[in-house]
């Protein structure tokens, strides 16, 4: 199959992108994400149809935030768009008059990294997705593994803290929770709340106030060395390495790829997510242990991995 296009929902803007079979973005289009389901088939069907004018295209591949069904038609829930069972495939179908996949966006970008990022040469690897939430995905013997009912990896919702924080989906105690982007600013503006001498960059970022620090303050304050700020990725990466950890115990990969824009300080937090991985890794001593890479396709993933996912039909 030759050109297809990728479809990313993002919470601000919708993406779509021609993408050939070596994984290359030939063109985009983007439009502002609506907010109802009915605007929202209209936005994704006019990016798909704009992109499309001067390629020949083949299929089209959606990553949706939410639950998809095992036939990749129809998103079951999504916790942040009013999507309940809405049959999404079909809707798009009957606008662009071209094959269409929907798949969760975590998958797409777990498949988008393992086929033409960092994954390449694996055939068993665990993507994880570090953005304000956590997502994830599973790849074993070079598949993409959904579960029966396709909704499987959904990671961050693994309870790691009994009766632990309330999480967005209801329950309480969410590895997302403690390994995040929201979890990160809730550190870091708990430490600076109780040591605030530590923290004069991180607060000379934001507007002076606890209040006022934001994601992107704790990664530049924590590459200058302020240490609230270190201090709270290395927290981050305690959750993030122990969960990682007991992925390693259910799949037993060959690789762990660690995404999303926390992930986007490199070293910063890869390193001590790595020092937590060995350190909670149930016979570690005795055992190979998984790499845990950097993802390289930053924000084009799942673009790149819906697109491919719909070439395979």
């Amino acid at each position: 199959m030759g050109l297809t296009i990728g479809v990313d929902i993002g919470g601000t803007k919708i993406a779509a992108g021609v993408v050939d079979e070596e994984g290359q973005i030939l063109e985009t289009y983007k439009v502002k994400t609506p907010q109802t389901p009915e605007e929202m088939v209209d936005a994704i069907s006019k990016a798909v149809s704009e992109v499309s004018k001067n390629h020949q295209i083949e299929a089209v591949g959606i990553g949706a935030a939410g639950y998809v069904d095992d036939k990749r038609a129809t998103v079951l829930f999504a916790p942040n768009i009013n999507w309940r069972h809405e049959p999404l495939k079909d809707k798009v179908e009957q606008r662009v008059s071209l094959p269409v996949v929907v798949e969760n966006d975590a998958n797409a970008a777990a498949w988008g990294e393992y086929k033409f990022g960092a994954g390449k040469g694996h055939d068993d690897v665990i993507c994880i997705t570090l953005g304000t939430g956590l997502g994830g995905g599973i790849i074993i013997g070079n598949k993409l593994r959904r579960g029966r009912f396709g909704v499987a990896a959904e990671f961050g919702h693994i309870r790691v803290v009994p009766d632990g924080l309330l999480c967005g989906c209801g329950s309480q105690g969410c590895w997302e929770q403690y390994a995040s982007g929201r979890a990160l600013v809730r550190y870091a503006r708990q430490r600076a709340n109780a040591t605030p001498e530590n923290a004069e960059i991180l607060l000379s970022l934001g507007d002076g106030t606890v209040e006022g620090i934001e994601g992107k303050h704790v990664s530049a304050a924590a590459r200058q060395g302020d240490p609230v700020a270190v201090d709270s990725f290395r927290e981050l990466a305690r959750w993030a390495g122990a969960g990682l950890a007991d992925l390693a115990s259910l799949f037993d990969p060959s690789a762990f790829i660690v995404g999303g824009g926390v992930s986007d300080e490199g070293e910063l937090v890869l390193d001590p997510i790595r020092k937590s991985f060995r350190r909670w890794l149930i016979g570690g001593q005795w055992r190979p242990h998984a790499q845990v890479l950097a993802a390289q396709l930053g924000n084009k993933a799942g673009l790149v991995g819906a697109a491919d996912l719909a070439r395979q039909g």
